[in-house]
């Protein structure tokens, strides 16, 4: 089932016509007080909520008359998997705009680990990403973001799969510089998710997904899941390793070759198989 948030806090599923709206299946979340939880409550109650929706004969509100938002809001952390498709790796270690100087030094996941990132950069397709320094190159990175949806700690990779609550489109944007990358790529607006949240059963093998990038109409981006270095239950094994996991924690899990300079005014589309397409401006 696609789930995704739209208008002024409504729910809906997503069709091949458009919009059915379902808010009153979650008109029963839990309305939290201080110290407020440390995950995403609709996460935390998707897969029982998922069971009292029924779209049979409602209306239908055609796509160009929603405006999408970010599909989740309270993520307890982002985690990120840097350079975890071989050919990223060479592309890096080919450019100095890339590289800075460390070429020698660029490894794999495996070796450099994983990094979180800010919730504040947290944004869905209705908001802009907003170039964050004009001096310095900007890139996007399509990636494969899945959400977890179980709290979960040292999670082998066979079991870890029965964890993840659902799949969407992430856009892990990165100002381009020698920093440490959580610095460079937790500015506000540098972290994209959407178009809408895919439920875990419809996409059994999340190895298994074509995606592409475009700018202004030109790929940029194009590839496939099945070539991650560490593949989503690997990766949830690896980060589960070290954190807890929470529901509603978001897994970036890493961009293959063809990341590139956006700026002010570019329009970028991104597609992934089994999930939709999402359309991001920037400022």
């Amino acid at each position: 089932m696609k789930i995704c948030r739209y208008d002024e806090g409504k729910f809906g599923v997503v069709t091949p016509e458009g919009v059915v709206d379902v808010s009153s299946a979650f008109a029963d979340l839990p309305r939290s007080s201080y110290p407020y939880p440390a995950h995403d409550v609709m996460i935390a109650g998707l897969a029982e909520i998922v069971t009292r929706i029924d779209i049979s004969g409602k209306p239908v509100i055609p796509m160009d008359q929603v405006q999408l938002r970010l599909p989740l809001c309270n993520p307890g952390k982002l985690v990120a998997a840097p350079v975890n498709y071989a050919r990223h790796l060479e592309e890096v270690r080919d450019q100095a705009d890339l590289n800075h100087g460390n070429a020698a030094h660029m490894k794999q996941i495996r070796e450099i680990g994983l990094f979180l990132k800010a919730t504040s950069s947290l944004i869905g397709p209705d908001a802009p990403v907003v170039i964050g320094d004009g001096q310095r190159r900007n890139d996007h990175e399509i990636e494969l973001a899945v959400v977890i949806g179980k709290t979960c700690k040292n999670v082998s990779s066979a079991d870890a799969l029965a964890h993840v609550a659902a799949y969407a489109i992430g856009l892990d944007m990165t100002v381009r510089g020698p920093e440490d990358r959580s610095f460079r790529k937790s500015l506000d607006s540098y972290s994209v998710i959407g178009p809408w949240l895919v439920t875990a059963d419809e996409i059994p093998d999340p190895g298994a997904l074509g995606f592409e990038l475009t700018v202004n109409g030109v790929v940029r981006q194009k590839a496939h899941t099945r070539d991650l270095v560490l593949g989503v239950a690997e990766l949830i094994e690896m980060a589960s390793s070290w954190y807890t996991l929470h529901p509603g924690d978001i897994l970036f899990t890493g961009t293959p070759e063809g990341v590139g300079e956006v700026k002010a005014g570019d329009t970028m589309v991104a597609r992934m198989d089994g999930i939709g397409t999402m359309e991001v401006t920037v400022r």
